[in-house]
């Protein structure tokens, strides 16, 4: 048997696919994203299962929708019960390592960064920063190190606290907290450190026993609010925020604004709604430049022709589309339409290749593990490298919106028409089959697009197609059955003897 390449699965948070040239987004945002997806295959219609980071993660670590996993608050845990990807991986004999700037990933005590041998956090009151397996520090830095690794751990049950309690997320927005969320936090992470760092472990493998393949889960939060791009891209992408006092001053309040980062419909002066777009472009040219530094070091060292690499988003933001900002709540596909693309040493996925087919990004999962020869035969057929023909989902994909109870609860506070009139308290589900997604919104609210013609989901077509409407609508409370009845058997599945919930789950597919 052949070596097992090395696989990166590198994440950009809340990056929107229509803000990269190389899905045709008429400014040049992604030069180096655009260079990696020539040598990769293209998927075009990819669908993230959750709207923001937390489930969205656990769905590409665990191959579940968040109904199945259950991660889908700040409060909530991946239950022990499901195995991890990394967990998968380290057990088949992978060094597993992560280079995580999101503290939702990376600080928040959820169950993410189970079966990680190294995870370097790099945001947060305190780094964390272990060292790489195998390596072994003297006297006088283990003691450092040991007293660094209890303050964090001190630091990050305070952190905990924010993301669990919403007296404590509400004291967050007030203007004491503020300077702390934009300094002292450190809430974007460091892009170019960590992707350096990630870089010369694939490149100089300290630690890494002869011939052990590395996997590296990589996030970036380079297109995250707050927004600081760098000046030359400023220059290039939004000189408005340069030559404007007020549109500086604005984007100054908005990056000030941590409850608006959150609360979906804060809304955004008309004035400036190009500005504050000019300037998420000029995030993703800043993070796509520091992207083609790590790829031309893994170029020129040999490392990327012994690599899978799969790059994607675990959701987009919203910019005033359809009143809303951020990616608190929603469904439509500035949120949870992403880029996914995947560049393979062995031939699995073309080079060049593109895919129009729709997939679940839940599918991440099942792709890792069959390049690294780990999958049952139920998951090498879901990984991504199999033909449109052979996809088990039917070309049917879902997502989940569950309203995020924390924030809700401020809402309901401060803005409780608002949030009542837009629905905040209800969840949202997506269903994508064919060209057409239906949006469902609580029970009984429903919105129809044609994908093909209107991306953009300005004309719902749901009054004149009432036939699709109700196919579509079967399609998802069939999802949601099924979903209600397998998630406690999923979560009881690791170390189940029960012969009646191996069947059933072997059954649905989660078991050979």
């Amino acid at each position: 048997m052949s070596r097992r390449p090395d696989i990166v699965l590198l994440v950009l948070d809340t990056q929107r696919r229509d803000r990269l040239s190389c899905y045709g987004y008429s400014r040049p945002t992604s030069p180096c994203l655009d260079e990696l997806a020539a040598e990769a295959t293209l998927f075009r219609r990819v669908f993230a299962t959750a709207q923001w980071t937390i489930p969205s993660h656990a769905s590409m670590f665990t191959g579940l929708y968040p109904s199945e996993h259950a991660t889908n608050q700040s409060s909530a845990a991946l239950p022990s019960g499901i195995p991890t990807l990394a967990e998968r991986l380290r057990e088949g004999g992978y060094m597993t390592a992560a280079f995580c700037n999101n503290p939702l990933v990376g600080v928040v005590n959820n169950g993410l960064r189970r079966g990680f041998e190294s995870f370097l956090n790099y945001s947060g009151l305190l780094t964390s920063r272990p060292n790489q397996a195998g390596v072994r520090p003297g006297l006088i830095s283990r003691y450092r190190q040991w007293f660094k690794g209890r303050l964090a751990a001190t630091l990050n049950r305070i952190q905990n606290s924010f993301a669990r309690s919403e007296f404590m997320l509400e004291f967050a927005f007030t203007p004491l907290m503020v300077p702390i969320w934009q300094t002292a936090l450190s809430f974007k992470g460091n892009t170019p450190k960590s992707l350096s760092d990630a870089a010369r472990l694939l490149i100089e493998r300290r630690g890494v026993e002869p011939n052990q393949p590395i996997f590296a889960f990589i996030n970036l939060m380079g297109v995250h609010t707050p927004y600081h791009p760098d000046r030359r891209m400023l220059e290039r992408f939004a000189p408005d925020v340069i030559r404007d006092r007020e549109a500086a001053r604005y984007v100054r309040r908005f990056n000030g604004d941590v409850f608006g980062w959150l609360a979906p419909f804060s809304g955004i002066d008309e004035r400036y709604h190009h500005v504050l777009s000019d300037v998420y472009d000029a995030e993703v040219a800043t993070q796509d430049a520091h992207l083609g530094v790590f790829l031309r070091r893994m170029r020129e060292s040999g490392a990327l022709d012994r690599t899978l690499l799969l790059v994607c988003a675990d959701h987009g933001d919203h910019l005033g589309e359809k009143g809303l900002v951020g990616h608190t709540v929603s469904v439509y596909n500035e949120l949870i339409h992403v880029p996914l693309m995947v560049r393979d040493p062995d031939g699995d996925f073309p080079r060049g290749a593109v895919v129009d087919h729709p997939v679940s990004l839940r599918r991440v999962f099942h792709t890792l593990l069959s390049a690294a020869r780990l999958a049952s035969g139920i998951e090498r057929d879901r990984s991504l490298a199999q033909s449109p023909a052979a996809d088990p989902d039917g070309g049917t994909v879902f997502s989940e919106a569950e309203p995020l109870q924390n924030v809700l609860g401020i809402m309901l506070r401060r803005q409780p028409d608002l949030a009542r009139a837009r629905r905040f308290d209800q969840p949202r589900r997506a269903v994508i089959n064919g060209s057409h997604k239906l949006i469902q919104t609580g029970e009984d609210q429903v919105e129809l697009y044609d994908l093909d013609a209107d991306l953009r989901e300005t004309v719902d077509l749901a009054a004149m197609l009432p036939e699709r409407v109700e196919e579509l609508q079967a399609r998802l409370s069939a999802f949601v059955r099924r979903a209600d009845a397998t998630a406690p058997l999923i979560r009881r599945a690791e170390g189940v003897d029960d012969p009646t919930v191996q069947r059933r789950l072997r059954e649905l597919g989660y078991l050979e």
